[in-house]
């Protein structure tokens, strides 16, 4: 998952654009892209986009982001997707672990309901956007197994704060937010879950995204959300490992294989260990 772009539920027009795009995950969005007078609506036009979706050939996998648990919409946001055999659900607002393991009894639920394999929807959790959240991150390692990968929300965490923007001057994010990012790629590491960036919200600003994901991918995050698709192209160059890169890692493996007891090796005068060997594996799973 390098690109995942949001697209509103309830426009059919930018559902089918996004379909025919270039982004490895669609998040089609119930929660707040849709006005509350809309949400009914949504949920049926969400439900028939997936299930004409589904069949499609080299199609992106297909997420919903479904309103938080506490919002009292989520279930029958779930009712109605859940038929239509989603990839997996975006839960917004998670609190902890535990919000995932209820998310994921209401997904087992359901795909007994409708037949669906048990444990096939996966589930990615945005997991900093109230600051109760951030006491928690350390509680996702171990919680489902529908778990798929951990993000992190700067825009919401920051309203629950009160702040006024979540962002210096700069352009760089202010210390709590800085705090949030590392701590979704601590957690996401510690699940073994895709650790995902959030969205660059000024879709017009290239070199500021393009700033943005290589920062990203220097930390640890494997792929960035979208909120437009003319973000996609930047995401996915910045987030496949470069010719230089892969040929590298493959040279750095092979040689560990060749001597399977070594504990460090050399290559073109730099001493490696098995850090570095799980780094490298790190590059060609991406690749695949």
């Amino acid at each position: 998952m390098r690109s995942l772009l949001f697209v509103p539920g309830d426009s059919p027009r930018k559902l089918e654009k996004a379909l025919g795009g270039d982004a490895d995950v669609l998040l089609i969005d119930l929660e707040d892209s849709v006005a509350s007078d809309h949400k009914a609506a949504a949920r049926d036009t969400v439900r028939d986009f997936i299930a004409a979706a589904r069949g499609a050939e080299d199609r992106p996998l297909l997420y919903v982001r479904v309103n938080a648990l506490g919002s009292g919409l989520a279930d029958a946001d779930l009712d109605a997707v859940m038929e239509a055999a989603p990839d997996g659900v975006v839960l917004p607002k998670s609190v902890s672990g535990a919000d995932v393991q209820h998310l994921a009894a209401k997904l087992a639920v359901r795909e007994a309901e409708q037949g669906l394999d048990d444990g096939g929807t996966r589930i990615l959790a945005i997991a900093t956007e109230t600051a109760a959240s951030i006491f928690n991150m350390g509680s996702y390692a171990g919680a489902s197994h529908r778990l798929a990968g951990l993000t992190w929300g700067a825009e919401d965490l920051s309203a629950d704060l009160g702040a006024e923007t979540n962002r210096l001057d700069d352009g760089s994010y202010a210390d709590p937010y800085r705090l949030a990012r590392a701590l979704s790629i601590f957690a996401a590491q510690a699940a073994g879950v895709a650790a995902i960036d959030t969205v660059f919200t000024n879709f017009r600003d290239e070199a500021g995204l393009r700033a943005e994901c290589a920062a990203a991918r220097r930390d640890g995050f494997t792929g960035k959300m979208a909120i437009h698709p003319a973000q996609v192209a930047v995401i996915n160059e910045a987030f496949t490992p470069s010719p230089e890169a892969v040929e590298r890692a493959r040279r750095i493996v092979a040689l560990f294989e060749a001597q399977p007891g070594a504990g460090v090796i050399g290559l073109d005068g730099e001493m490696l260990d098995r850090p570095h060997l799980r780094r490298a594996l790190g590059v060609l799973a991406r690749v695949r």
